[in-house]
């Protein structure tokens, strides 16, 4: 019993939590020092499954594609977010759909602080967090390039940022709907990679994810601006409560904070749009020049070609000498005279 009792500390969530409804009791969770040792448990989960999906999946198609150095690692790194992105969208999909959060968007900010979770909305959480914290060390195990490790880890920090802080101020339903977004857009982004590293003619799939991402942008926007701007204002506990978890409700009835809030939100946005923008001119204009030089080469060759003169001969070759087709040299012969 005692082994099974530390067990419970690395396998389950803790800090489970008997909450009266009007149906009877439901046991929910809020978050504490122990979840360290449950998301370190699973931080070697991710590691295990990491290895797993490059050694049975990623390196047999590598060995396939005879693909260079730095595609290599670029199509390592895909693989990897690939699996990853798919089976968190449809799991934050299955979790918001069945909360209600989706379908009662006004939950997101009613009865704040959510300090009390469910069971799925916590475990997910916590895997989320292993999974980008298993990440750094994979730096090292898979041999990532010095140039490649800032982007990494800025990518990495950005991450973790977002979700321990929707974590730690009670913000989780708010996170769930923007990493539902987020990872949609990144899915549709690095399977249009993985597609690409397999045939370079092939880019429909960055058109999808253009797409896919201008939409998730505005959704994105939308949301912060209906939570932040309309919804936290009007919550009824306006008072500063840190040990119920109430932390910042009571700064969103200050219209000059609300309203520099917002103006982060966009500007941040903005910036993620000119990036975008910025990249998809310098795509086409690539696509556009490898065209136009196509055209300029064909055309080059075919005026060649047309100014190429034809020889002629009357006969044929043999042994170097032209001739007839009667067989007889096609020079007039002298006539001797008698």
């Amino acid at each position: 019993q005692v082994t099974a009792k530390t067990a419970f500390l690395f396998i389950l969530p803790q800090y489970n939590v008997s909450v009266p409804t009007a149906d009877g009791e439901l046991v929910q969770y809020h978050y504490g020092l122990t979840d360290l040792v449950t998301i370190l448990f699973y931080i070697f989960i991710a590691i295990i499954l990491h290895a797993v999906v490059q050694e049975y999946a990623l390196d047999k198609i590598n060995r396939r594609l005879h693909l260079s150095k730095v595609k290599h690692s670029k199509f390592n790194e895909s693989g990897q977010l690939v699996a990853f992105h798919l089976t968190s969208v449809i799991w934050c999909l299955y979790v918001v759909v069945t909360e209600g959060y989706i379908s009662n968007p006004r939950s997101l900010w009613e009865n704040y602080p959510h300090v009390y979770l469910p069971f799925q909305v916590k475990f997910f959480y916590l895997c989320q967090l292993a999974y980008w914290l298993h990440a750094l060390p994979e730096l090292y195990f898979q041999k990532v390039r010095k140039e490649e490790i800032p982007r990494q880890l800025r990518c990495i920090a950005l991450y973790l940022v977002h979700i321990a802080g929707a974590y730690l101020l009670n913000l989780t339903r708010l996170g769930l709907i923007l990493l539902l977004l987020q990872y949609l857009a990144e899915f549709f982004f690095h399977m249009a990679r993985l597609v690409y590293f397999t045939d370079e003619n092939n880019e429909k799939l960055f058109n999808v994810w253009a797409v896919v991402f201008v939409v998730t942008r505005l959704f994105t926007l939308t949301l912060y601006i209906l939570v932040i701007g309309f919804g936290l204002p009007r919550v009824e506990n306006q008072a500063l409560d840190p040990e119920r978890g109430n932390f910042f409700s009571f700064l969103f009835n200050n219209i000059l904070f609300r309203m520099s809030v917002l103006l982060s939100v966009c500007l941040f946005q903005a910036s993620v749009m000119w990036r975008f923008i910025h990249f998809q001119l310098r795509r086409w204009r690539e696509y556009w020049n490898e065209q136009s030089s196509r055209k300029r080469a064909a055309a080059a060759a075919g005026t060649k070609q047309q100014a190429k003169p034809l020889k002629r001969d009357s006969g044929y070759h043999e042994n170097g000498v032209v001739k007839a087709e009667n067989g007889t040299s096609p020079r007039t012969k002298k006539l001797k005279s008698p």
